[in-house]
């Protein structure tokens, strides 16, 4: 067999029982990538800080789904410790993407001791912050 898995799919998904397959990921749509939308955060947001990470949000357009950036600087650890900080706050926020109210722009700056953290701890610091920070319905 050429160029793809047991079931044809040249991606890696599977699809299980004849259902389509499920992906789990972050949707590029639901990301902030630009130095501009960084900056409009920067400027008018509010920081809410924890011991892992701090959350930075700003309620822009009501009509639009919540977005999210990441920063990880070279103090949380190599580009594999940032790596793994950066997918695990993503799947955090993910899992908890349909909680977050519309309109909101959110920016977690991970810190050192974010590398050491595991899942669970990350997760209960991203719910306090979003509940401190008011974007959770």
């Amino acid at each position: 067999m050429q160029g793809g898995s047991a079931n044809g799919s040249s991606d890696g998904v599977r699809a299980v029982g004849g259902q389509l397959p499920v992906r789990f990921c972050f949707p590029v749509a639901s990301r902030l990538r630009s130095a501009i939308q960084f900056d409009k955060l920067r400027a008018e947001g509010r920081a809410y800080h924890g011991k892992l990470m701090m959350l930075s949000v700003v309620n822009v357009v009501p009509e639009e789904g919540p977005r999210l950036g990441l920063i990880t600087s070279r103090r949380v650890g190599g580009a594999v410790q940032r790596n793994l900080v950066r997918r695990r706050l993503r799947e955090v926020v993910r899992k908890d993407l349909p909680s977050v109210s519309r309109g909101w722009w959110m920016v977690i700056v991970a810190r050192r001791a974010a590398a050491s953290a595991d899942f669970s701890e990350l997760a209960r610091e991203w719910r306090q912050l979003a509940a401190r920070a008011g974007v959770m319905s």
